[in-house]
């Protein structure tokens, strides 16, 4: 699914490249856009595509924020596996089918596309985001192995992310899912991201509190459930082609 919000320059690119990606992969593929009333016209943008592709709109009232959004664009999708991907293609739509194969082959619950493990890597980045990314997931590590857990490209099994009460209502939704959701098996899989060509990134001091508040509950919630025995893969570069 694609969370949108003021993302009518890139969304066209976005859905082409990703139908596209699905169609050569054999990949019988849908999109849900969750549209928070952008007032740039993304949702109508969304309805037409909507037209052409195998989209599902969902039209909701104001800027309610990612969290929920997520939680909209899972109840709506009819596939047995759902993800997230930004919509302004500064995650690789073509990584998709990859990373759908990678969770097939692995019987994965949950697959994430990482920029931290050898292979992945950022482009086009100011160093002070970099610097807060990287030091975000160090924050992470205590409740995790996965390397790059506040990822915004992820695939996971939709039985699985129904069982979950995502109440973060910022970007972290990954960590979140790793947390609450206790896949068994998870497997990371590496990406170059690229730093959004239009529009405005949405990252504020806002939301760098937020996640401060998102780790606090993570740990709370994770003291007072048993562990779970997990499994964890990261793919070399070059092993899924």
């Amino acid at each position: 699914m694609v969370p949108t919000y003021n993302e009518r320059e890139r969304l066209a690119d976005l859905v082409h490249a990703i139908f596209r990606s699905y169609t050569t992969a054999g990949v019988d593929g849908e999109l849900v856009i969750v549209d928070d009333n952008s007032p740039d016209g993304t949702g109508a943008i969304a309805d037409d595509l909507a037209q052409h592709y195998r989209i599902i709109v969902v039209h909701r009232a104001g800027k309610l924020g990612l969290g929920t959004a997520v939680v909209e664009g899972f109840e709506r999708a009819s596939a047995p596996v759902v993800g997230v991907i930004d919509a302004d293609l500064s995650h690789p739509p073509e990584m998709l089918p990859r990373m759908l194969a990678a969770m097939t082959r692995w019987s994965a619950d949950l697959v994430i596309g990482s920029r931290y493990i050898p292979g992945g890597g950022t482009r086009n980045w100011p160093f002070s985001r970099r610097l807060m990314s990287r030091a975000a997931c160090l924050a992470a590590r205590p409740l995790t192995r996965v390397v790059d857990a506040t990822s915004g490209l992820f695939l996971i099994r939709r039985d699985l992310a129904r069982t979950v009460r995502i109440s973060a209502g910022g970007f972290k939704i990954c960590l979140e899912l790793l947390v609450r959701a206790r896949p068994a098996s998870v497997v990371e899989v590496p990406y170059v991201f690229s730093d959004r060509a239009a529009g405005e990134s949405k990252m504020n001091t806002r939301e760098a509190l937020g996640y401060c508040t998102q780790l606090r509950d993570l740990w709370r919630f994770q003291r007072t459930h048993p562990a779970v025995r997990q499994t964890y893969r990261r793919i070399a570069p070059g092993e899924l082609t």
